[in-house]
């Protein structure tokens, strides 16, 4: 009963995580460094804003997308294997 009680309370907080992460989407905020877009470098979900084949931050469906960038302090994506401060092909 208490497993049954468990599986159904997860279920609508997960119903409910997604809903409201959803009302949120949208361009990140511009950071208060200074800053550059690293491209090519992003977890998938965790992109910053819009590109060619996603609408808003958050919806990149694959690691590493050559189009989908992050905010980073400038200088950074430089260091970073992988990484371009230009949208990939």
């Amino acid at each position: 009963m208490n497993a049954t009680r468990l599986l159904i309370g997860s279920a609508v907080a997960a119903v409910a995580a997604m809903s409201t992460s959803g009302a949120f989407a949208g361009p990140a905020a511009k950071p208060d460094f200074s800053f550059e877009k690293c491209f090519g470098v992003v977890k998938a979900g965790l992109n910053d804003c819009q590109t060619a084949t996603h609408s808003c931050a958050g919806t990149s469906t694959a690691d590493n997308q050559g189009d989908s960038w992050i905010y980073v302090p400038a200088g950074t994506c430089g260091k970073i294997a992988g990484s371009s401060t230009a949208p990939k092909a």
